[in-house]
């Protein structure tokens, strides 16, 4: 039998924007407790329209504190959609993720490649 090996701590800033988590964690809770995989986000503004893999499409706003930033950093869900199939490794990724105020990434966008910027 093969041993599974952990997955490596991963140490995100805690009070980072809504879209930059969700786009690196890719998943979303919803008010009822139950973790969603996302399939799309986009972005327009201060509001992005999400699509999970159960075909659920919503508009959310970016905050810092809103209640799925709080969700997501505290790790609160009760189940994972069937519908969506979010993998074990995944959930086993997101588990050992850990959110300090003074430590972590603070998951910065990336400047376009030079060959893509405008002359």
């Amino acid at each position: 039998m093969k041993k599974q090996k952990k997955p490596s701590k991963r140490f995100y800033r805690k009070r980072i924007e809504l879209f930059r988590l969700i786009e690196k964690i890719k998943l979303w809770p919803a008010r009822s407790g139950i973790l969603h995989g996302i399939k799309s986000i986009d972005i327009m503004g201060d509001q992005a329209r999400i699509t999970t893999h159960c075909n659920k499409t919503f508009m959310v706003n970016n905050s810092r504190n809103s209640r799925a930033a709080r969700w997501l950093r505290n790790k609160w869900f009760n189940a994972t959609c069937a519908a969506c199939g979010v993998p074990d490794w995944k959930l086993e990724k997101y588990a050992s993720t850990q959110f300090r105020r003074h430590y972590g990434s603070r998951l910065l966008q990336e400047t376009e490649p030079e060959h893509l910027m405008k002359k």
